[in-house]
């Protein structure tokens, strides 16, 4: 990395959380509900969504919009007219940056496929398609809505409707061997996608999945072939143009990258509206994390009442700090030193010069970031630089 990080100074990016989905994923634990009979409730939603919105803007006063994401959830559930509502808002309270990202998650369902140009024309001009995988076994198995064909068919409605588009895929499933992996991610990739977030499968406690691992119902993948998988996740991406600028975001080159993340990782602030949305505002000079109502009653009702946040909580400098540094290490632009510096980490020093000279951490003129051999165990080195 040879150029400067640009600075996300007062911008802020604005995300937006839609709850519903179909059904529920059993490996997911987001914050999400069955899509069935919610229609009042949804178009109270989206009011509130555009209240909220607009009550956060008269908290952080004149600022520059740097993009908007539609995450979830399942957003590609939210009619286009809802989209285009929350555009529209957003970008009458904070001038667009120039022609900003627009980012909206969807299912490559054949019924989610046909809203696909609605969804261009209101304004979203970047689709992140959750395949996961494109075998029917495979999908069965992570209980997704959709078969290998719907899939490969929603890839190419996508393709008249969006100039950029990203991908999803879970790997090390249970009996997945790397040649099979590494045939499955060619295919999608001669789909023609500039953008891939490769993930692996990952075992929470209280998801259906968890609770299935907890009485020995499946085992999942050991530590050896999740290693072998992650290996031959990198190599295949490589070989095909990819940087993995961010542990498990890879793009075919500069303008593939998503300005929505960047401006987050980079630790710029941004919005988070919805039921249990996360969002970091500087108010008054502070930089405050805040989370929604988890809820959506509890969301409406709180919006209503002019209190739609279940924590408003300031940042110290350090904790501010440590956060930018957990984000920034993540990516290929690693943190600067100004910052290591607030929480009196130097490359000079123990635990910084340790993980430099074991090869996990390296310096890039004023910053630090992670190597080839860190990233895949950047959990650790993290623990080992902040704990």
């Amino acid at each position: 990395m040879t150029d400067p990080v640009p600075d996300p100074g007062d911008d802020v990016a604005l995300y937006v959380h839609w709850p519903y989905c179909a059904r529920i994923c059993p490996y997911c634990d987001f914050n999400v509900v069955r899509n069935r009979g919610r229609k009042q409730e949804q178009a109270e939603l989206v009011a509130a969504i555009l209240a909220d919105i607009e009550a956060q803007a008269a908290l952080t006063g004149s600022r520059r919009l740097a993009s908007i994401f539609f995450g979830g959830g399942t957003p590609s559930l939210m009619a286009p007219e809802a989209v285009g509502a929350v555009i529209d808002r957003a970008t009458a309270l904070f001038e667009p940056r120039g022609l900003i990202e627009i980012t909206l998650e969807a299912n490559p369902t054949d019924a989610e496929a046909d809203r696909f140009a609605a969804l261009a024309d209101a304004g979203v001009n970047r689709l992140s398609l959750g395949v996961q995988a494109l075998d029917d076994a495979a999908l069965a198995f992570l209980g997704r809505n959709h078969s290998a064909d719907e899939a490969r068919r929603a890839v190419a409605v996508a393709g008249r409707a969006f100039d950029r588009l990203s991908i999803d895929l879970i790997y090390a499933r249970p009996g997945q061997t790397p040649d099979g992996w590494a045939a499955e991610m060619t295919e999608a990739l001669n789909m023609g996608f500039e953008h891939v977030s490769p993930y692996q499968l990952t075992i929470e406690p209280t998801t259906a999945f968890g609770r299935a691992v907890a009485r020995h119902a499946w085992t999942p993948a050991d530590e050896d072939l999740s290693a072998a998988l992650y290996e031959t996740t990198q190599g295949v991406l490589e070989d095909a143009g990819f940087e993995a600028y961010e542990v498990s975001n890879h793009a075919r080159g500069l303008a593939a990258r998503s300005s929505h993340n960047l401006h987050v990782w980079r630790g710029g602030d941004y919005l988070g509206v919805g039921p249990g949305a996360h969002g970091r505002l500087t108010l008054g000079g502070v930089r405050t994390a805040t989370v929604a109502e988890r809820g959506i009653g509890g969301y409406l009702t709180g919006v209503g009442a002019g209190t739609p946040w279940s924590e408003r909580t300031p940042q110290s400098p350090a904790e501010a700090a440590e956060e930018k540094v957990l984000l920034g290490l993540r990516t290929v632009e690693g943190v600067g030193l100004d910052v290591l510096a607030m929480l009196d980490l130097s490359p000079e020093k123990a635990p910084l010069a340790g993980l430099i000279a074991d090869g996990f951490l390296s310096r890039d003129g004023q910053r630090i970031v992670a190597t080839s051999r860190g990233r895949p165990v950047l959990d650790g080195v993290l623990r080992a630089l902040l704990v």
